[in-house]
Order: structure tokens, then C-alpha cells, then sequence
């Protein structure tokens, strides 16, 4: 598996990741298939799994997403020392609705109810802001971050669904190392909004969430003439076709798709090896500029 840096850590991480959220929403596998998909990830070198807090079905199930890889790491029979596990706070589930909170109280229990969820032996590896709540400064919400890396509770911090403006105010509060947020053919943003040019220049790991589209168009993939062309040329499915595309875009991107089942993560591991020309990504944008 190749391998990319993980921002300016020094420490090195697979170039594609495994999304764990469709493994624990409300219609999620049973639980030996989600398990055994992380399994396949793991074998075919996947270094970087992504979870959150709010993956899961609502309030009551909170921090499922985490205990499954936790134990899923556990029962592991390789080695897993080098498996970075990426989490978020900041979103609530109630009655499976998504909503924001960025109550400083609030993500300094959360911070230490993911460091348990995730076993409480070692510092979370990644812990990402999930998103920017506006009734707090991003500076109060992200103290209990920087508060937690002191503690040892969390080795490393991202932001997710953040502008430049607020990825650089983060920075001056704790260090960051990578930042989440939607990317795919549909919603091109961090081309145009300057976070993915930020990212490259300061070399922080971008991380495109839905980046086939997320559930509602990853099924419209097929209808895109050049994408589906070009997976017919190269004998490879449209999806690593824009995993291809999304990694082609700058070495600090490494996608992050969900799965639930084996044949997926198989199938986006093989977009490693998918390599697209200058020419093939123009066609692909091109493509899809005027979709959203």
C-alpha cells in the first residue's frame, strides 16, 4: 500500500483510508461483517480508519463507531501498531438528527468518552473538531482539545468542515494536522474556496469526506459519461476512477470512503494503483463542473 505522510508528524499513514460511518448508522451490517470489513482493510494495508463520536444511530448509541474498531483492532490477529485511528467530537445524534455542539463542557467529556470508547490505553491518535458550532469561538471550543494533547488523552488534532480563515484560527490555538471536509464530483468547493491550495502549502492532510458522493449520488456515478469511459478503459470500477481523481488533485489528499462490506474497501484500495493523466483529470472536471 503506498503511504503518505500524516500532515507534518513524521508519522506515515496508508493512501487510502477506511470511513467506519456506514458501519454504525441506522442501517448498519451486523456486526461480525462490519468487523470482518475492517479486517479486509487492515490486510490490504490500511493504515487510517476515520470514526466519530456521532457515528451512530442517536443519542443512545453514542460512540458506537468507536467500540467497533476498538474491538475489531482487538481481535485482529496481525500487528497493529502502525493503525492510526481518526476521530471526531462535536456533533449530537438526538433522535438521529445531526446538530452541532460546541460547548467547550461538552467536548471535554466527549474527548475523554472517546478515549475510553477507543480502549484508554494509548492517547487517541487523531481527535478532529467535528464541525464549527457559532454560538462558541472556534478558540473556546478547541481549548479542551488542547487541554486533552497536554493531558496525553489525544496525540493529534484536525478540524472538520472548516474555511481557511477558520483552519488558521484553530492553528492558533493547538496544533493541527489535517483537515475533513466534503469533496467529490458534485461539491468542488476545496478548489475554489482555498482550502485544499492552504492544505498543500502547509502540508496538512486534507481528508475529503463523501467522496464518492456520500449514499444519496454515489448510484448517479454511473451517469457521468467521461467517469464511466474511463473506468471501461482501464478495466477498473468508477469508483476508483474518482479515487483516482480525488488523489490526483495533490498529494495531501487521501480519501476516506465508507464501507460496510468487504467488496468496497477491496474495490477503494484498488484506486491506489489507478494513476489518471493530467489530460484524464481534465476530462473528469470538465465533466463534472457543472454538477452540484
Amino acid at each position: 500500500m503506498e503511504t503518505k505522510q500524516l500532515g507534518n508528524t513524521g508519522v506515515n499513514i496508508s493512501a487510502i483510508a477506511l470511513g467506519g460511518m456506514p458501519m454504525s448508522l441506522s442501517s448498519r451490517p451486523e456486526e461480525t461483517q462490519a468487523i470482518a470489513t475492517i479486517h479486509r482493510a487492515l490486510d490490504l494495508g490500511v493504515t487510517l480508519i476515520d470514526t466519530a463520536d456521532s457515528y451512530c444511530k442517536d443519542e443512545s448509541d453514542k460512540h458506537h463507531n468507536e467500540k467497533l474498531i476498538r474491538k475489531a483492532l482487538q481481535q485482529y490477529k496481525g500487528d497493529v501498531s502502525n493503525v492510526i485511528v481518526a476521530t471526531k467530537g462535536g456533533l449530537m445524534r438526538p433522535n438521529g438528527a445531526w446538530t452541532r455542539n460546541g460547548n467547550p463542557d461538552h467536548l471535554r467529556k466527549t474527548i475523554r468518552e472517546s478515549f475510553e470508547a477507543l480502549g484508554g490505553e494509548k492517547p487517541i491518535d487523531v481527535w478532529q473538531y467535528h464541525a464549527p458550532d457559532p454560538e462558541y469561538s472556534i478558540e473556546a471550543s478547541l481549548a479542551p482539545a488542547k487541554a486533552a494533547v497536554e493531558e496525553g488523552l489525544i496525540r493529534f488534532v484536525g478540524v472538520s468542515n472548516f474555511s481557511v480563515e477558520q483552519i488558521k484560527r484553530a492553528r492558533d490555538v493547538v496544533e493541527i494536522v489535517s483537515v475533513q471536509n466534503q469533496y467529490n464530483p458534485w461539491y468542488r468547493l476545496p478548489e475554489l474556496d482555498g482550502v485544499l491550495k492552504y492544505c498543500q502549502r502547509e502540508k496538512l492532510t486534507f481528508l475529503p469526506w463523501s467522496p464518492l458522493g456520500g449514499s444519496r449520488r454515489v448510484g448517479s456515478l454511473k451517469d457521468i459519461s467521461e467517469i464511466a469511459q474511463l473506468a471501461q478503459e482501464k478495466g477498473v470500477s468508477i469508483y476508483s476512477i474518482v479515487l483516482a481523481w480525488l488523489m490526483a488533485k495533490s498529494p495531501c489528499i487521501v480519501p476516506i470512503p465508507g464501507a460496510s462490506k468487504i467488496s468496497s474497501i477491496e474495490d477503494s484500495v484498488r484506486a491506489v494503483d489507478v494513476k489518471l493523466s493530467s489530460e484524464e483529470v481534465a476530462r473528469i472536471d470538465g465533466a463534472t463542473s457543472s454538477l452540484g
